[in-house]
């Protein structure tokens, strides 16, 4: 049975690259989650998330026409984050907010710290 765009499996991962990994649904067909795709905050390297033969439930979010299958992993879970935080009170919610804006700002200036400043530097004369 084929899969369809929307459709929620769970598939083996088969295959890591650098840009994401190769997941067989259930059908036999393969298709991509992209490094992107894997989860919510940013990822350097898929394999720190994901190991060959891993089971995994994938969202179908695309099908091109030439057959390629763009799977997410990381929309499987929206549905669940979105009743959770219905159920929460809004004091609750600012407080989850507030912690996730904190490390979000901790998380650039750790980055820019390591960047450097990078730039042209202008010579005084």
């Amino acid at each position: 049975m084929p899969v369809d765009v929307g459709q929620i499996v769970e598939g083996k991962v088969t295959g890591i690259t650098r840009f994401g990994a190769f997941v067989e649904l259930p059908d036999g067909a393969t298709g991509l989650v992209h490094i992107s795709e894997v989860a919510d905050g940013y990822v350097k390297d898929v394999r720190d998330y994901l190991n060959c033969n891993d089971v995994v439930k994938v969202k179908v979010i695309a099908i091109s026409e030439d057959g390629k299958i763009s799977l997410s992993i990381r929309k499987t879970r929206e549905n669940q984050r979105h009743r959770r935080m219905n159920n929460l009170s809004f004091e609750e919610k600012l407080a989850r907010f507030l912690k996730e804006s904190e490390e979000r700002q901790q998380d650039l200036k750790r980055y820019e710290s390591k960047k450097g400043s990078g730039g042209y530097k202008r010579r005084a004369y």
